[in-house]
C-alpha cells in the first residue's frame, strides 16, 4: 500500500501544500521562494528518498519564520497521516553524517510524543546570498530550530539533533538536515521481520 499523503494549511499568514511519499526515490519538486530553504528541503529529500511536491508561500515581507516553521507543520502532518497507525515500521533510527569539518547526529523515534532537542551551535547570523534576480536575500538562521518543532509536534515524534563540531552554520544545518534525513528514512522503513504488528509493548503508538 502506498504511503503517500497531501496536506493543505492556509493561515493569514502562509499558504502551504505537500504531498509526501514515504517510499519514494528522493525527488523534491515544491516552490519556494526561500534559497537556502529550498536547498535543505531537496538534501533532505534526497538522503531520505522521500518524494515531496507543492508549494510554500507566505508573509515574507515581516520575516521568514512564519513560512518556515509552518512548512515543518505541515511536513510533519503529511509524515503523520503518511504513517497512520505506524504497523509494521521500524520505529526509531539514527544517524551521523559529516559534512566537512562538521560533525552532525539525529536520533528520531516515532513513539507517538513529540519532543525535540536542538544543539546546532548555530551563531545566529543569516546567511546570504544572491537571487536569480540579482537580489541579496538571506536565510535567517534562527528559524532552523522552528522548522523542526513543528515538524516534531506534528509529526508526533521525539528528535534529538546535535552538531558534535563544526564551523560554518551552512555546513552545521546541512549536516543535521542529511542526518534527519538518513535517521528518518531508517526510522519508517518497514521491518520485514515485524510482519505489520505495532511497534510498541502498548500495542498502539500514543
Amino acid at each position: 500500500m502506498a504511503r503517500i499523503a497531501t496536506v493543505e494549511r492556509k493561515t493569514g499568514e502562509t499558504q502551504i501544500s505537500l504531498t509526501l511519499n514515504l517510499d519514494g526515490s528522493g525527488k523534491c519538486d515544491v516552490h519556494n521562494p526561500i534559497g537556502f530553504f529550498d536547498h535543505m528541503l531537496r538534501s533532505f529529500c534526497k538522503h531520505g528518498l522521500f518524494d515531496l511536491s507543492g508549494s510554500l508561500a507566505g508573509d515574507l515581507n515581516v520575516d521568514q519564520h512564519h513560512l518556515i516553521e509552518d512548512t515543518g507543520i505541515v511536513l510533519g502532518m503529511c509524515f503523520s497521516k503518511a504513517l497512520g497507525d505506524c504497523a509494521g515500521i521500524y520505529r526509531s533510527g539514527f544517524f551521523i553524517y559529516p559534512m566537512d569539518e562538521s560533525l552532525c547526529r539525529a536520533s528520531v523515534d516515532f513513539g507517538g510524543r513529540p519532543y525535540l532537542v536542538c544543539n546546532a551551535s548555530l551563531t545566529g547570523i543569516p546567511l546570504v546570498s544572491i537571487g536569480a534576480d540579482g537580489k541579496e536575500s538571506s536565510f535567517q538562521t534562527d528559524c532552523f530550530e522552528d522548522f523542526w518543532q513543528g515538524f516534531v509536534n506534528n509529526a508526533n515524534c521525539n528528535l534529538h539533533l546535535d552538531t558534535i563540531r563544526g564551523r560554518s552554520d551552512h555546513h552545521k544545518m546541512e549536516g543535521l538536515f542529511k542526518a534527519a534525513a538518513r535517521a528518518i528514512r531508517a526510522a519508517v522503513e518497514i521491518d520485514p521481520r515485524r510482519n505489520g504488528a505495532i511497534p510498541s509493548t502498548k500495542g498502539v503508538i500514543v
